[in-house]
């Protein structure tokens, strides 16, 4: 099964009463517990993209991992909350057994031109074709992404003569490449592994726990970025007292700021 195919099948909703729709866990997007959060991000967007109530594109989106996603069935309540002229608020709620395993809100919006300014540059790396794909298959939904490092290999020993740091840089795209949308975006978010592998050049149990994304990008620029490579960054500022944050951004090949993304991390001791 290519990567397109399983990441569309990973994502897909049923619809069975209004604001109501059932979707299944991916045996391909497999984490540590439970489904890839980035995944699971996307199924909560997929609801609203395809809720018929939809207004505009997602501005941004926060998850809350309350728990364990379990292998099977899910439902998701995607319920509009209040909409205005130009935005829309919306609630998730990924439940299993009646319990919510999953919580998310959303803004969405109809973007008008407006002054545009972009403050954050995109660091220089080397092109993505320059650079070899690595494999870093921790757990099965690793291997449906195409990871270029520039450096900040999780679970690799740093250089002695460079002090331990969170920052990872690397272009990612789907495997195999699968035209960008905001489902797949939602996904290419959450693909940084947690910092504390970097720090500790070991694995150490962790996860995901809160997780908002900040979506700059239109749709008109997802169409022009393609199946091209995305340059990824991400970095921890504290990690304390079992957590940590992370914070990453996502540009396209030609220097646009796509998203921005902000965590807060369990790490175990």
């Amino acid at each position: 099964m290519s990567h397109s195919r399983a990441f569309d099948q990973a994502i897909a909703l049923t619809p069975v009463s209004d604001n109501v729709f059932k979707g299944k866990t991916s045996e391909a997007f497999q984490n540590m517990v439970g489904p890839f959060g980035g995944a699971t991000a996307a199924i909560l967007l997929n609801a609203v993209l395809q809720h018929p109530q939809r207004l505009g594109d997602p501005v941004s989106l926060t998850v809350n991992f309350a728990g364990p996603v379990a292998d099977g069935d899910f439902e998701i309540e995607a319920t509009p909350l209040r909409t205005n002229r130009s935005t829309q608020h919306w609630l998730l709620l990924q439940k299993q057994n009646g319990e919510v395993v999953t919580s998310a809100t959303a803004f969405f919006a109809i973007r008008r031109e407006t002054l545009s300014e972009q403050q954050l540059s995109a660091p220089q790396a080397p092109a993505p074709d320059t650079l070899q794909r690595v494999d870093i298959s921790i757990r099965s939904w690793f291997k449906q992404y195409d990871f270029r490092f520039v450096h900040g290999i999780p679970l690799q020993p740093h250089r002695p003569d460079q002090p331990a740091d969170t920052e990872s840089l690397l272009w990612i795209r789907d495997f195999p490449p699968r035209p960008l949308d905001y489902s797949s975006l939602t996904a290419l978010g959450d693909v940084f592994a947690p910092r504390i592998f970097l720090l500790r050049e070991q694995f150490t149990p962790s996860g995901t726990v809160s997780m908002t994304h900040y979506f700059h990008a239109t749709s008109d620029e997802l169409a022009k970025v393609g199946t091209g490579f995305l340059l990824g960054q991400a970095k921890a500022s504290r990690l304390h007292s079992s957590y940590a944050d992370q914070v990453a951004h996502l540009w396209s090949e030609d220097g646009v700021l796509l998203l921005t993304s902000t965590q807060s991390v369990y790490f175990k001791e």
